[in-house]
């Protein structure tokens, strides 16, 4: 699509601006929280030290914004291979000749200055990366995304607390436990959001049964009810890959939990305190989620089932780009852009529900879903095959909604995650689904 009117495009570059800008105060925030030691360190096997981090965030914005769309001289071409995410895995980016803290800083605010010249200089219409600024878009969604991995790398790391944030609101639980999404077609995906990825695309028409969903996330109470009832200990409600994996990892709660007598205690970056029975549990698995629900009677949703809840609006049929509708979230709608340092108790945004009454289907905690990650019917991919298509396959599952860490650039009722089933350290957690029966569909 092509701006209507030249006042349109300087809105549209005053809004990547302010999109840059906010993603940018992030990263310092959750850099500078730390010393330069912390910043070259690897808290975990699974993560980058935070320093390849922002330097990575800095050369994505390069290869994309100064040279693709500006057309500009590399700020620093030798070290693309140090920071291209295919070439090194995760456990072993410590041992690579990486920039120093200071050297990232400088990186990173070079290419920012000559980011925000290309910004105010280039058309943005003429092609399909620059119409309505997709790679502004997409460079902006990209940081965020690694703003979230860092908070995760926080949540990792040992030592006193670094990061603060206000307390979450009040929930309110739900009346309904479940509400009944009516069968029938429905759109999925999105041929329209300007700023959507590749895996979004393009809209297509899905037929779901009815079903029903909880109105809520699976809770850290009832969680431990799971826990207290031998769930870990009973391969009934295993799967043979969850089973075999629960026994390899020696699984017996969340992440992050730890045994305090006949309760729990949780440690939630550097602050050990009881774990709060009204939150969306958090740090699990896709097995455990699968497991939980199989205990419980239940299964988890879907991905096309979770999107109908999340989008469909049953009064006009059509899907909308949020569950409580097309405006962008506000504070009262959701938990989202690191606001709070974890999930909110069920119930906690009710303006945020969906039509059917479905409760934080956007933000707390990504949701797993029932679902391997692959492309949808005349998927195509860009700009680049490596942001999606690689990861197709049965061996990664999709999640929905984004978490507490996910920024609302980041989040919208077609965005799509995708992890091993085995991740734990994200923000995961899950809420259940079952099948209609013939009465209950009415």
């Amino acid at each position: 699509m092509t701006m209507p009117e030249a006042v349109t495009v300087e809105a549209m570059r005053d809004k990547v601006a302010a999109q840059l800008r906010r993603a940018r105060d992030r990263s310092t925030t959750l850099t500078e929280a730390v010393d330069e030691d912390d910043l070259v360190r690897q808290h975990s096997k699974l993560m980058s030290p935070l320093v390849w981090d922002l330097a990575h965030i800095g050369n994505q914005e390069e290869l994309w914004l100064v040279r693709d769309v500006g057309g500009r001289e590399p700020v620093r071409r030798d070290i693309d291979e140090l920071y291209d995410a295919f070439q090194h895995p995760r456990a072993n980016r410590p041992q690579l000749p990486l920039l120093s803290p200071t050297e990232a800083r400088t990186y990173v605010r070079e290419v920012r200055d000559k980011v925000l010249d290309v910004l105010d200089r280039v058309r943005l219409e003429g092609r399909p990366l620059v119409d309505n600024a997709f790679a502004f878009g997409m460079i902006a969604q990209h940081e965020q995304q690694h703003d979230e991995t860092m908070l995760a790398t926080h949540q990792l790391r040992t030592g006193p607390p670094v990061l603060a944030a206000a307390p979450t609101p009040p929930g309110a639980r739900p009346a309904a436990p479940e509400v009944l999404v009516p069968g029938g077609p429905f759109t999925m995906g999105t041929s329209t959001e300007p700023w959507a990825l590749d895996n979004e695309r393009p809209a297509h028409q899905v037929h779901v049964e009815p079903f029903f969903i909880d109105t809520t996330p699976v809770t850290n109470g009832a969680y431990a009810e799971f826990i207290a009832a031998g769930g870990y200990d009973d391969p009934r409600w295993w799967s043979r890959d969850g089973w075999a994996h629960r026994n390899r990892a020696n699984l017996t709660a969340p992440r992050f939990w730890l045994r305090d007598g006949d309760g729990w205690l949780r440690d939630q970056f550097g602050v050990v305190g009881p774990i709060a029975a009204g939150e969306p549990v958090v740090h699990v698995c896709f097995y455990e989620a699968q497991a939980y629900a199989a205990w419980a009677g239940r299964r988890l949703p879907t991905e096309a089932e979770w999107e109908k809840a999340a989008r469909f609006d049953p009064a006009t049929g059509r899907s909308r780009r949020f569950p409580w509708g097309d405006e962008d979230p506000g504070p009262e709608h959701a938990n989202l852009g690191q606001r709070h340092l974890g999930p909110a108790e069920v119930g906690a945004y009710p303006a945020g529900a969906s039509p059917l009454g479905v409760h934080q289907l956007i933000g707390d905690v990504w949701e797993w879903t029932g679902s391997d990650f692959h492309g949808y019917p005349g998927f195509a991919p860009f700009p680049y095959r490596e942001y999606s298509e690689v990861f197709f396959g049965p061996e990664y599952k999709v999640l929905r909604g984004g978490s507490f860490g996910t920024d609302p650039v980041a989040c919208r009722g077609t965005f799509r995650n995708w992890d091993y089933p085995i991740r734990r350290q994200i923000f995961a957690g899950f809420r259940c689904a079952r099948d209609a029966s013939r009465e209950e569909r009415g």
